[in-house]
Parts: C-alpha cells; structure tokens; sequence
C-alpha cells in the first residue's frame, strides 16, 4: 500500500512551482526524489548488464552449447512479454510504489539463489532458465510502474530531460556492463549473480524513499473491474488515438529491424575481415553513438521542434543503414553505426515523452504497457528475418533489404497526419480525454 500520504500531490509537490504558477522549477539533480529513483535504477541496468553476460557464459561453461546459452535468454524475454500488459494494469489498480520494492526484492531473491547455486556447484540449465523467467516476469511488471512514476516524480517541464538521461544510464550500463560482468565473472562464477542482486536491492532503497506520492489516486466508489478488463481499457485507448497507434507500429517495426540490423552488422564486419575484436568496437561505437544522443537529445528538443527533429532522425538512420552495407572498411562501418546509434536515440526521447504528456495518470500504466508490449512483439522476427535476407540477398544486400521497411516508415513519420500533435510543444500538450487526443496547447 501507498504510504499515508499517497494522495493527490498539489501543484507545488509535482511540479516543482508554487501556486502561481511561476516559480523556477527545481533542476532534477536537487530533486531528491527523482535522484534516488535515478541512482537505484542506475546500479540495477549495470547489475543486469553483468547477469546479461554472466548467464551465457555461465551457460557455455556448463555445455558448450550456444543453443542452449539462447534459450535462457529467450526465458527471461518471454516472462517479460508475459506479465507486461497486466504490469501496466496493476500498476493503475495499486500502490506502485510497492511495485517498484517488491518487484526488485523478488529479482534480488531471484539472483541470489542463483549465485548460491552457482557457488555450492549444484547449478543446471533448466534451474538457469527458471530463474530467468522469474526475473523476466517480474521486469515486465516493474515496467508497468516505471513509466507513471516518474511522471510523478518530474516535472512536465522536464519529462523529456528525464527520458533522455534514462536513455543514457541504459546505454552507458550497456557499455560498462558486460566487460565489468566478463570481469567478475573471471574472478568467480557467482559474483556476477550476487552483484546483480544488490543492484536490486538498490532499486527497491531508492523506490522505498521516494517521498512524492505515486498513485494511482483512489477514486471513492469507482466502477469495479476485472484486470482483463482494465488490460482492454489499455488496449482501447490506443486504439482510439491516432498518434498512440502510430507509435505502437512505429516501435515494433524499428525493433525488429534493430535485431536483424545487429545481426547482419556482425556478419557485414566478419564479411569485410574483422575479427572478434572488430567486431565488439564496432558494437561499441554504435553504442556510444546512442549514449552520446541520448545526453543530448532533450536539449535538442528544446530547440528544435519535435516533426522535424523525428523526421531527419528517422532519414539519417535509414541513411546510415544504406552506408554501413556499402562501406569498405571496417573503421568506416564503426562511424556509420556510431551516427545510427546518435540518430535513433532522439526518435525514443521525443515519442515517449509526448505519450507521457499525452496520457491520463490513471491510464498511463496500461497504455505504457500497450505500447511496450507491441515494441517487444516483433523483436524475436528481427534474427529470423536477417538471417532470411542473408540467404536471398547475401551480406550487404541483406542490409539494403531492410530498406524496403525503414523507406516507407520513414515516408510515414514525414506525411502521416497520426503525428500531427507533435507540432505542439511537448510541454502545452493536454491530456487526452477517452474519446480522442487534445490537439490544441494547454490554456
């Protein structure tokens, strides 16, 4: 349950103004709240960075067998996409703020069985795959938490701010996390494991001494409903606004494209006579490119409006795409995918702050999951579809292939009228009501 004062914030609470309205907002680094909820998130994307590598290797020592390494990965992406869509709803049916302990302290127990096993020898890959679809399970219902919360946390003014610098804490735990985890993992089996845990534990201390209230807000005597049903009120929203539909596409289709990119990438680096070692700095770069955007994308967004800013992204990454499958050299593919990754980041940053302007508190929860539930859906068909473009088209022409998605996208973020509210400033833009979206700035 929430804490007693969980209820409604005033103005001065959420937004950081007094009641007039015109007081300077307070940076998000003297926030307290948000820099707790931060720094726990933080420790816990680089925690899970390093079980990320340690579950494979842990898994390749075990068997030798890379199929199986797979299949736990695939374990822990299926209990995601399993609770996702309910996490959404009962983060808008109950205290989130105990979502966001209980939820972690699962995953630290999760983790710590883990690394016990591992220590006392008695691990196995069935006992791996359970383990990482219990934790898979328990992110997806985190999720639905997360994106309300911070709403809570941050003001309007700075949601964008807040987007991107989540965006660069998980492209920086990205990069630090699994040399750190190859690292520990070197110096024993387990510690991997019990580091993730305490991770874990930080983000539930961080979520625990949020003083802000973060809902949902009780409604006295309000209509009872199952959660399938609060799951089809979710789903309805979306349905009835156009810009929520288009992001729901948009997000599924860029995934999958990103997994079959990620993969012909290693091929088309193998192809030009790379090595492992190639290999990885290329990844990296591409990385480091989306860190890079994801520092910089909020302030970008201040000055440029957000239609135009989408569309150059979406262009420049259909762009990079074409040069990575035609370039030579292998440094050369490492600066072409570095540009694709600072691209990309700002197509993120900029629609995921509109739709939390856009939705209603009580909805946020269950559209949030809507939408990352569609984002997911398609990922698993990103390897498959690579390695069908490999087999008709080879290396290169497998890249260009992708064109023939990224193309049309990129013709329907430029024409399409769905994103029509993206020529209202992100902060003037009102909450939608049930019926349709608010189009015109707020008063």
């Amino acid at each position: 349950m929430d804490r007693p004062d969980d209820r409604a914030p005033d103005d001065k609470e959420v937004d950081g103004k007094g009641a007039d309205g015109k007081a300077p907002v307070v940076s998000l680094w003297r926030n307290t709240d948000y820099l707790g909820w931060w720094t726990g998130n933080t420790l816990s994307a680089v925690g899970t960075s390093v079980s990320s590598i340690a579950y494979p290797l842990l898994a390749l020592s075990l068997t030798g067998s890379v199929t199986k390494a797979g299949f736990i990965g695939s374990a822990n992406l299926i209990g995601v996409l399993v609770t996702t869509l309910w996490g959404g709803a009962l983060a808008d049916r109950v205290s989130r703020r105990a979502i966001l302990v209980a939820g972690p302290l699962v995953q630290a127990s999760v983790l710590t069985a883990v690394g016990l096993s591992v220590h006392s020898g008695r691990i196995s890959i069935p006992l791996l795959a359970v383990t990482a679809l219990v934790s898979g399970l328990c992110s997806g219902v985190i999720l639905g938490a997360s994106t309300p919360s911070l709403r809570r946390i941050v003001s309007k003014e700075q949601l964008a701010t807040a987007n991107g610098q989540a965006m660069s804490r998980d492209m920086a735990a990205q990069l630090v996390g699994p040399p750190l985890g190859g690292v520990l993992f070197g110096l024993g089996r387990s510690i991997p494991f019990f580091a993730d845990a305490l991770s874990f534990v930080f983000a539930a201390l961080g979520a625990l001494n949020i003083r802000r209230p973060l809902g949902p807000d009780r409604v006295p005597d309000g209509p009872r409903t199952t959660m399938l049903q609060d799951v089809g009120q979710g789903i309805g929203f979306v349905r009835r606004h156009p810009f929520l539909r288009f992001v729901v596409v948009m997000a599924s289709l860029l995934n999958m494209i990103d997994q079959a990119f990620l993969l012909l990438l290693i091929a088309v680096v193998a192809h030009r006579g790379g090595g492992s070692t190639e290999i990885g700095l290329v990844s990296g770069a591409a990385v480091a490119g989306a860190l890079v955007g994801a520092v910089f994308a909020s302030s970008v967004m201040k000055r440029v409006s957000a239609r135009p800013l989408l569309c150059v992204s979406v262009w420049l990454l259909t762009g990079s795409f074409a040069l990575t499958a035609v370039v030579p050299e292998v440094w050369q593919i490492g600066v072409v995918v570095c540009l694709a990754g600072l691209t990309a980041v700002p197509v993120n940053v900029i629609l995921q702050t509109y739709v939390m302007q856009l939705v209603p508190d009580e909805l946020l929860g269950r559209v949030a999951a809507v939408n990352r539930f569609g984002a997911y859906s398609l990922e698993w068909a990103g390897p498959m579809l690579a390695g069908g473009l490999v087999f008709v088209f080879g290396v290169a022409g497998g890249i260009l292939a992708l064109l023939v998605l990224l193309v049309p996208l990129g013709v329907a973020v430029t024409a399409s009228r769905s994103l029509d509210i993206l020529a209202t400033p992100v902060n003037e833009v009102n909450e939608a009501t049930s019926e349709r979206p608010s189009l015109q700035p707020a008063a």
